[in-house]
């Protein structure tokens, strides 16, 4: 854990969210900011700063659960967005790996 990170923060518990799914490996919460009537991040727990520095053992934990999070949320079959910033020209604004999960017809992607 990095005591500077928001997200790590967030995922001790530290920083209130509103949590959409938990296991040992990550916690999946909705955006304080949405773009998307459903905008989920899915964050590690351990941390790890960006998408380059995540080991493919963690990424592939992490995208094993988003079935799950989508039929937990209704979208699965009628389909949803990932995305994973990387870096400052990537759009990366929390220096914590983490996805984003979007779905809905009102989706505003990319922001700004």
């Amino acid at each position: 854990m990095d005591k500077n990170c928001v997200f790590c923060r967030v995922i001790s518990g530290e920083f209130p969210s509103e949590k959409v799914y938990e296991d040992d490996i990550i916690l999946a919460i909705k955006d304080i900011s949405p773009v998307a009537p459903h905008h989920i991040l899915i964050l590690p727990k351990k941390h790890s700063d960006d998408f380059m520095h995540t080991s493919t053992a963690e990424i592939a934990d992490i995208f094993a659960k988003v079935p799950l999070i989508a039929e937990k949320l209704g979208i699965k079959d009628k389909g949803f967005r990932l995305v994973i910033n990387t870096g400052d020209d990537g759009g990366q604004t929390v220096d914590h790996m983490h996805v984003h999960l979007l779905g809905g017809r009102a989706m505003n992607w990319p922001p700004g």
